[in-house]
């Protein structure tokens, strides 16, 4: 059988239990955009593409079809993402938690959680790896 684009766009918004809405808010697109899409009456840009590659964490062979894997095989540091997006985060204009537009102080109360959690575990990563040798 054969999956199509809009098959692939659908099951991956199911599996991040997403709603059409909630991907239209990500992509910065309608949800009625995104139905188009799933239906395959629609064929996303390469910008909106590459948007979803980047929402699902898969590479861009997987939508176009020269992969079976939607997750990419690369390895992941995971410090490595989690600055990146505290730096995103701390630059982006127009955020919203829960639908609720951020102020700058409560961006920055989560950008200071989000570090606090990162070096808890980068000193809980320290203390195992010492703790091996």
């Amino acid at each position: 059988m054969y999956v199509t684009l809009g098959d692939k766009i659908r099951q991956l918004r199911k599996r991040a239990q997403m709603t059409q809405a909630e991907l239209a808010v990500r992509l910065g697109i309608s949800a009625s955009a995104v139905g188009m899409y799933e239906q395959d009456r629609r064929e996303p840009d390469s910008k909106i593409l590459n948007k979803l590659c980047e929402v699902f964490s898969v590479s861009g062979d997987y939508f176009i079809g020269a992969s079976e894997k939607p997750l990419s095989g690369e390895a992941v540091d995971v410090s490595e993402v989690f600055d990146e997006f505290t730096s995103r985060l701390a630059m982006q204009e127009g955020l919203m938690f829960d639908g609720v537009p951020l102020s700058n102080e409560d961006r920055r109360k989560i950008i200071d959680a989000l570090q606090v959690v990162a070096a808890i575990a980068r000193q809980q990563h320290k203390n195992e790896t010492n703790h091996k040798k």
